[in-house]
């Protein structure tokens, strides 16, 4: 019940600062935009995963059991090569474009989230090989 319930806090929260900080920008550019609405939907798939979580808790199955661990290790392995490859693309296109380095940072982390979310949907939704 309390992991559940911190992941659903976890995703109010960084629901609550994006609006902060959507509501304190002056001009927001098209960069920015698309960063909103991938931060949305990361936070949908933060609150769908405690949803889920708390749902099934309440009806006393267990919230991780053997399988969703398996995923979660499978879909955490695999974005983390993944990322590895994400970032020596943002340093090369850092490194060719003159872009600055915070912004990069704040596009790889968004990207890495991507990743692992993408992978733990593809993994959750078509199993893994041994299972």
């Amino acid at each position: 019940m309390k992991k559940s319930l911190l992941v659903l806090i976890v995703s109010g929260l960084v629901l609550a600062t994006t609006l902060l900080w959507i509501t304190d920008a002056l001009s927001v550019s098209t960069g920015e935009y698309i960063q909103f609405v991938i931060i949305g939907m990361l936070v949908c798939f933060g609150l769908f995963v405690g949803y889920r979580r708390f749902t099934s808790e309440k009806r006393g199955q267990p919230a991780e059991d053997e399988f969703s661990k398996k995923i979660l290790q499978k879909s955490a392995a695999t974005s983390f090569y993944a990322s590895l490859y994400l970032w020596l693309v943002i340093m090369y296109l850092t490194d060719k474009l003159k872009i600055e380095s915070d912004i990069m940072f704040g596009w790889g982390i968004l990207g890495m989230a991507v990743i692992f979310a993408g992978s733990w949907i593809y993994l959750n939704l078509s199993g893994t090989k041994d299972a």
